[in-house]
């Protein structure tokens, strides 16, 4: 097997890929994630996640790159990591009662040989209707400032659910692992 590389700092998506049981490193690419104009959610999630992978490809030869990058989509706007606590009050009182879909792209490149797989896994979180004195709560409970979305679905955050739906509960939290082991067996990896 050529060498796993995540193309991410995320302890999130560091943590889901240890459940495989595969040996791998870790390295950070350095992209420019802005959302270009006329980009749907969908076309900006696969981009960034091989972009990310294809970033890393020069200095790791020889190696099985992942990358990956998500948003939330609320109604027809996109909604990133607020990274502040107003930001956050702000997206969870949006949310409030509503619908707000994951979308995580994934790649994985083959270094050696230039094959790169790309793909798209949405999961829909139907938020609970809640009130301003509860989201202050969670955000001080939480702080969840780095997650789309302002919430750890891995913590506290699936106290604001009212329900979910989607083909892999592991795209929420930022690495869809079914759809990787199946990008993986595809390059010949054995799982387990």
């Amino acid at each position: 097997m050529l060498p796993l590389l995540l193309a991410s700092s995320s302890i999130y998506r560091r943590d889901l890929l240890a459940r495989l049981r595969l040996p791998y490193t870790c390295s950070s690419p350095d992209i420019d994630e802005s959302h270009r104009s006329g980009e749907t959610a969908i076309d900006l999630v696969k981009r960034l996640a091989e972009q990310k992978a294809r970033a890393l490809a020069h200095s790791h030869a020889a190696h099985l790159i992942i990358g990956s990058d998500q948003v939330a989509v609320l109604g027809d706007r996109i909604i990133g990591k607020p990274h502040t606590f107003e930001k956050a009050r702000e997206q969870l009182l949006a949310s409030s009662g509503a619908s707000v879909t994951f979308l995580t792209g994934l790649a994985l490149l083959n270094s050696k040989t230039g094959h790169c797989q790309v793909d798209c896994v949405p999961f829909t979180v139907h938020m609970r209707t809640l009130d301003a004195t509860h989201i202050e709560r969670y955000l001080y409970a939480e702080e969840p400032y780095d997650c789309a979305g302002s919430f750890k679905a891995e913590g506290l955050g699936v106290s604001l659910f009212q329900s979910t739906e989607g083909p892999d509960a592991t795209s929420l939290i930022g690495l869809p692992l079914i759809r990787l082991v199946d990008m993986l067996l595809a390059e010949g990896v054995q799982i387990p």
